[in-house]
């Protein structure tokens, strides 16, 4: 049951958020491999059909370490954290714990809507679990040790906010235009880039 009295520090969901992160990324390499006693022509077949597990492998690093950073900056200034966010920082979790799934279907059927959108959404759920800590912190200033400015909270909501939305958007867009709509991920980081070039200014 979800309740809004203090149930201690942030120190063991911090900790806990570290490991199944480092953990999930850890499994998105385990399935990279190349056969062995390969012939040369063999040897660079195999390495270009790795090609899209390789690009999967490194969107889904990008994807959870943004996440993973973004959950030490919503912490930095917290002192208590109460049943409600652990609720949901447990169901970010749960869906951390699942990008590998998601990117094996991005590596091995990219050319798939289906497994474009399961992605998308995966993103999409993790980064709105982070949205509502976030909001729920926001609305009390009690479990923290002071609050942030409203020009570093907006700009940290925006900066999160994005990758829900492209991610989210990719969902039915996928189905309409088919999996190159993928590329649109790409404007993700020159966005983010300056959103988060202006919230270090703002915090400076």
């Amino acid at each position: 049951m979800w309740t809004s009295r203090p149930d201690g520090g942030p120190e063991r969901l911090v900790t806990l958020v570290d490991g199944v992160f480092a953990i999930a990324i850890t499994l998105l390499v385990l399935d990279l491999s190349v056969a062995r006693e390969l012939d040369p022509a063999a040897y660079r077949a195999a390495l270009r059909e790795l090609l899209p597990e390789l690009g999967a492998y490194a969107l889904s690093v990008w994807v959870l370490g943004s996440y993973w950073r973004d959950h030490r900056r919503i912490f930095q200034d917290v002192r208590e954290i109460d049943g409600q966010v652990i609720s949901i920082s447990m169901v970010g979790l749960g869906v951390a714990a699942l990008v590998p799934f998601p990117t094996r279907l991005l590596a091995e059927y990219g050319d798939q809507p289906v497994s474009v959108a399961v992605y998308a959404g995966a993103v999409a759920a993790l980064g709105a679990s982070h949205l509502s800590v976030a909001a729920v912190l926001a609305k009390r200033p009690w479990l923290r040790h002071g609050r942030p400015s409203q020009a570093a909270s907006t700009l940290y909501l925006l900066d999160s906010a994005t990758i829900v939305v492209v991610f989210l958007a990719t969902v039915p867009l996928v189905f309409a235009t088919g999996p190159g709509i993928m590329w649109l991920w790409l404007v993700l980081v020159p966005t983010k880039v300056y959103l988060g070039r202006r919230l270090q200014t703002s915090t400076s």
